[in-house]
């Protein structure tokens, strides 16, 4: 494992943390270095980035809902065989799940990670005082090691110089570069269309353009130098070491309208013994053949409704693969395409698989946002009530059931507690995001599932 690693942090969320990132990235790979992404917290955008610029699948970390020790285990795999391991963070650098303490938060992550950080201040309309930022932010947790500031949306080169003159008499850290205000080229297809965009490698030349513009103005060699660290410990927790193959194979929905899945998700089903066989149905492709269980993950299915709403036989195969008792975990993107129908934004309404009682209507502001507690209802085969797992809610639709259902799971989040989701033949579906890591029992249940399927 590299001992060569840095924390980008910003001062606040819109700060350009995925924008220096993506650059930064850019820049190191460009010098002939391997470099490994992560993303703090809970996000399957911005890796997407990660991936497509460095060629490594990027990972997310996440102390809130992962234990530290594996944490520390997903990061040590993650990052074999790389010069040096960029990891972006999440919000404010001290903004995680709790106002009150570092739980969840960049900082938290820079901490048990053990890894120099370079704070990015957006820098427009000030001088001195980004120095009172950066020591506010030095200050307010000693144990975190801010190595370097890169300063943003300075007006000149002039203004930089202000701003780097003040900060490192006052913060004793160097400002090791900067990026205009009129420079701060914006991400293309920030959330839409961006994976397709990738997978075409649409994106390279901005990525190449990117990594010029850091370069121009950002010292690449100190911030190396500043990367070089201690080795962490060798850290295993042997949680995804391969058990022997169960002869079960599990369909994973994959393209543009279905794509949020955590690698690890998918890693741990593969070290349980599941072969993992990827299918696109906004491809037109259903059910692949000989398949014992079914993830459907989340995505854009608003995106593409009236092409899926046109896929019949598509529809048609996934319905009566569950109806018949596939073992199928549905989130978020996956159930909204079990309902009956979505609505969207224009007022259009599409049907959809049907399997799910309700409707599903987008919102232009966001309906759920936030980490989960989540433990299952009675008779849910993934999650039973004596467990607990972790994950989070992000999206901008509403579910309108059409009659009683039955729910899933109950989550807990900071409003309380819901119900939420749809049970029924083998299916487990809800907005709700898992991680697996955080309940690996899971994993067992899903497999012993498909395996008493199989056997059918």
């Amino acid at each position: 494992m590299s001992d060569r690693r840095l924390v980008i942090g910003g001062t606040g969320s819109g700060v350009g943390k995925t924008t220096l990132t993506i650059g930064l990235m850019a820049a190191f790979k460009k010098r002939g270095l391997t470099v490994q992404g992560f993303k703090c917290g809970p996000d399957y955008i911005d890796p997407s980035y990660h991936s497509a610029v460095t060629g490594r699948v990027s990972r997310n970390i996440d102390s809130w809902m992962i234990s530290h020790d594996l944490l520390k285990d997903i990061f040590a795999r993650g990052s074999e065989g790389a010069d040096i391991s960029i990891i972006e963070g999440v919000m404010g650098f001290y903004d995680g799940k709790d106002p009150i303490n570092n739980s969840g938060s960049t900082a938290e992550i820079s901490i048990i990670t053990e890894s120099p950080v370079v704070l990015i201040v957006n820098c427009a309309s000030m001088a001195r005082s980004a120095a009172a930022i950066v020591k506010g932010f030095q200050l307010l947790e000693p144990n975190v090691n801010i190595v370097a500031v890169i300063a943003n949306r300075v007006g000149s080169e002039g203004h930089y110089k202000l701003v780097k003159t003040a900060i490192e008499q006052e913060c004793k850290v160097p400002v090791v570069g900067y990026l205009l205000k009129n420079e701060m080229i914006e991400i293309p297809e920030r959330h839409l269309g961006l994976i397709p965009s990738i997978e075409r490698g649409e994106l390279d030349s901005f990525f190449d353009k990117l990594g010029e513009l850091i370069e121009a103005t950002v010292d690449l060699d100190i911030l190396y130098q500043l990367a070089k660290t201690n080795e962490l410990k060798e850290y295993s927790t042997n949680l995804f070491d391969n058990k022997a193959e169960k002869g079960i194979r599990i369909a994973i929905a994959k393209d543009a309208a279905f794509n949020f899945y955590y690698q690890e998700n998918l890693e741990l089903l593969e070290a349980e013994g599941a072969e993992l066989v990827y299918f696109s149905p906004l491809n037109g492709e259903g059910l692949p053949e000989n398949i014992h269980g079914l993830y459907l993950g989340g995505g854009f299915p608003e995106e593409f409704a009236e092409q899926l709403s046109s896929l019949e036989e598509v529809r048609k195969s996934i319905k009566d693969g569950i109806e018949k008792g596939l073992p199928t975990l549905a989130e978020c993107g996956g159930f909204m395409f079990l309902a009956e129908s979505i609505e969207t934004n224009s007022g259009d309404v599409f049907p959809m698989v049907g399997l799910i009682p309700g409707k599903v209507k987008m919102q232009k502001r966001l309906a759920a946002l936030g980490y989960r507690q989540i433990k299952g209802a009675d008779n849910n085969f993934l999650l039973s009530p004596n467990l607990e797992a972790k994950g989070h809610e992000f999206h901008y639709s509403t579910f309108e059931p059409s009659e009683p259902i039955g729910y899933a799971y109950q989550t807990k989040g900071m409003r309380g507690l819901k119900e939420e989701g749809y049970m029924n033949y083998n299916l487990i579906s809800g907005y709700t995001h898992f991680h697996f890591a955080s309940c690996p029992e899971m994993v067992g249940n899903w497999i012993r599932k498909c395996e008493e399927w199989k056997g059918k």
